[in-house]
């Protein structure tokens, strides 16, 4: 156990920045799935702007690698103009 005070509030500061990493993630990958599984093409155009967003943002907060960011956007956008 940690003896400082400021490793204790390091200790919760991490647990809580974690815990909100594991829900933004588990987020867009929930996103992700319901967008490959749209069959229409207009739907599909509608949320890939928003599943687009999420990436971004978890690739800018170092949530997940910048190039895996940049593979989901390529493969969804191929995936939606392939409808």
């Amino acid at each position: 156990m940690a003896n400082h005070k400021s490793a204790l509030k390091r200790i919760r500061n991490s647990e809580t920045k974690r815990l909100r990493n594991k829900f933004q993630h588990k987020t867009t990958r929930n996103a992700i799935k319901e967008l490959r599984e749209t069959e229409k093409k207009a739907d599909a155009e509608k949320q890939l702007n928003k599943v687009l967003s999420m990436v971004d943002k978890l690739a800018k907060k170092n949530i997940i690698h910048s190039n895996k960011a940049a593979n989901l956007k390529s493969k969804l956008t191929k995936h939606v103009a392939s409808l």
